[in-house]
């Protein structure tokens, strides 16, 4: 007995001492619990990490100290060498959760404070001041009253109680950290400065759907700048516009904005989303080629060409790929071919009454109202040349006056198979032509 607790208060002794060991160091690494999850679950997340050396040793650890009994789930950033018991501190008081987000490449300012606000749970005027902050615009010499394509995207961990004006710190550090220094020597050899590349790069981020692609679309805009030609780049209206749209327009080309660049030359005052490292290097390296158009084809890469006529060919070959729009037939009567005549004669585009067929033969070619049937017949469309207008007009009445008069005189047909009739009538009328537009 005497051996048997002397034994296992030097296992525990060792246990506290690798426990209480150790100094944290390094880059935090991120653990996240998830919720229901036991001990030793998070026990093996830990290890996972490199946090832990011996999974075995620390859920002894746990038990003995009864730190295994009330871990709080969520995600939790701890340095490498952290104590053990630091760390089962942390599981049980929850205080190194921390709030995560992704910044995907290509959001701009209006996406990204309102999920920073969600985030951190601060209200969205604190991150629009954050984006603001003029000690970091004057670091990194921004001459433009906002981050705007500085916030790099990424996915960050942000302890709880992060303030809004931390985090966009954290973010614009993140930037920093990503810069090249080669691509200051580019800046030189292209004449532009910092800010010009990274609008560059922003332009490319929104255009491109292809990573290979990047340095050929960088290349195209740098070709225009250097012949004196508008960019005329589409992610910058729907920048301008101030909301996305799926689909730029030939109105949209108009709005009033600097940053218009089909009505003012050069590059826009600033980046128009958060660039990535590719495109802050297809920017600062674009490619060698002489293209100076460039339109998008279905399957998301482009088709690059030097003149506008070889691009002009290039449109017509991309919209021959799409698919056709399907549309509804149109009765003849109510196809607008002649809107002149339409407008004279507003009766020309009413369809024959449901009473004309209980009429009989007679009392239809005198009551039809000519005028309306002339309209059709007299002047057939070019579509319809091949289809006599008698055909179309007398045909019809003629067989369906005679079966409605033969049927009322001799004997009266019941009801059941009148309206069987009239629904055979309105599934396939039989003076209707059907037209594609």
């Amino acid at each position: 007995m005497f051996r048997t607790d002397t034994r296992f208060a030097l296992v525990a002794g060792c246990v506290l001492i690798a426990a209480c060991s150790g100094e944290p160091h390094g880059t935090p690494m991120r653990v996240i619990i998830p919720r229901g999850a036991s001990f030793g679950q998070a026990t093996d997340s830990l290890a996972k990490a490199k946090l832990v050396g011996w999974p075995k040793v620390f859920r002894m650890y746990g038990r003995l100290t009864g730190g295994d009994r009330n871990i709080k789930p969520g995600t939790y950033l701890f340095k490498p060498g952290t104590p053990w018991s630091d760390i089962v501190s942390a599981l049980n008081g929850g205080h190194g959760l921390v709030n995560t987000i992704t910044i995907p490449e290509g959001w701009d300012l209006s996406q990204i404070t309102p999920q920073l606000a969600r985030t951190l749970k601060v209200p969205a005027d604190s991150v629009r001041a954050a984006m603001r902050d003029t000690a970091l615009l004057a670091r990194l010499d921004i001459p433009n009253p906002t981050l705007e394509g500085y916030v790099f995207p990424d996915t960050y961990a942000f302890p709880l109680g992060t303030t809004a004006r931390q985090a966009v710190r954290e973010m614009v550090f993140a930037f920093e950290r990503r810069w090249k220094p080669d691509w200051d020597s580019s800046l030189t050899d292209l004449k532009i400065n910092r800010n010009d590349l990274v609008t560059m790069a922003s332009i490319v981020e929104r255009e491109a759907r292809v990573p290979e692609e990047r340095p050929v679309i960088a290349a195209v805009y740098y070709n225009r700048l250097r012949r004196g030609m508008l960019l005329q780049a589409d992610p910058t209206i729907q920048y301008a516009l101030g909301h996305h749209v799926g689909r730029v327009l030939y109105k949209d080309l108009a709005v009033a904005s600097p940053y218009n660049t089909y009505t003012h030359k050069g590059l826009p005052p600033g980046p128009i989303a958060s660039p990535g490292v590719a495109s802050l290097a297809a920017a600062a390296h674009p490619a060698s080629v002489p293209y100076l158009y460039f339109v998008a084809s279905r399957d998301g890469h482009h088709e690059f060409r030097m003149t506008l006529e070889e691009h002009a060919s290039a449109i017509r070959q991309v919209r021959a790929t799409l698919p056709s729009r399907k549309t509804k037939p149109l009765m003849l009567a109510s196809a607008e071919t002649n809107p002149t005549a339409r407008s004279a004669s507003p009766s020309a585009a009413k369809p024959v009454p449901r009473t004309a067929s209980k009429t009989p033969a007679k009392t239809t070619a005198s009551k039809a109202p000519a005028k309306t049937t002339g309209k059709v017949t007299a002047k057939p469309t070019s579509n319809l040349t091949a289809t006599p207008a008698s055909k179309t007009t007398v045909k019809p009445t003629t067989k369906t006056t005679v079966k409605s008069t033969s049927k009322t005189t001799a004997k009266p047909a019941p009801k059941k198979s009148t309206k069987r009739i009239a629904t055979a009538k309105k599934r396939v009328p039989a003076h209707t032509v059907f037209l594609a537009r």
